[in-house]
């Protein structure tokens, strides 16, 4: 299967939103709003361009993963939130694409670290641990096995600790 990664583009945010739309509609742990989340995120000042990537299947968009600025104390990290994959091209590899592909970008940006709020078989797969060896609090109430930290360079949160300061549009009521 030949799967393009790349920066989404202007003219793929309708295409993009009914992607991630689709991706969590039968979603178990959703509040199937993240594709409004997506696009709040956007005009958010913790937006990076470089990092909302796109998954593209003969020619169609069949994945989206975002990645936005978040502050831990002094140091500013990135937040993966959300990756969606259209169900029918679940379980193929393109999370994983999307994934490896935003950690090398977030890396070259220069972020030391990422977290994610996620399943806990899921996300370990890509060096993602407890937030809280790292020292990382959730600024909400959340199970310490699904809030989760990867160090993106050796040693990339060892001066990192304190409550995550989320982009406020994570919060924003529909």
């Amino acid at each position: 299967m030949n799967i393009i990664i790349r920066q989404e583009k202007a003219q793929d945010i309708n295409e993009v939103y009914h992607v991630v739309q689709k991706s969590f509609e039968n979603a178990e742990h959703s509040d199937h709003d993240e594709h409004n989340l997506v696009n709040r995120l956007r005009s958010s000042t913790k937006f990076i361009p470089k990092l909302s990537l796109v998954a593209e299947y003969e020619n169609k968009i069949v994945g989206h993963i975002l990645f936005t600025e978040i502050l831990v104390g002094d140091q500013t990290l990135v937040a993966l939130a959300p990756v969606a994959v259209l169900p029918e091209m679940q379980s193929k590899g393109i999370g994983k694409l999307l994934i490896t592909e935003g950690h090398k970008i977030a890396t070259q940006l220069g972020y030391n670290g990422s977290v994610v709020l996620g399943h806990d078989k899921y996300y370990p797969k890509f060096g993602y641990k407890k937030a809280s060896q790292f020292g990382i609090e959730a600024p909400f109430e959340v199970s310490d096995d699904n809030f989760m930290a990867v160090e993106l360079i050796d040693d990339g949160l060892s001066d990192v600790h304190g409550v995550v300061e989320y982009a406020k549009e994570f919060f924003e009521i529909r």
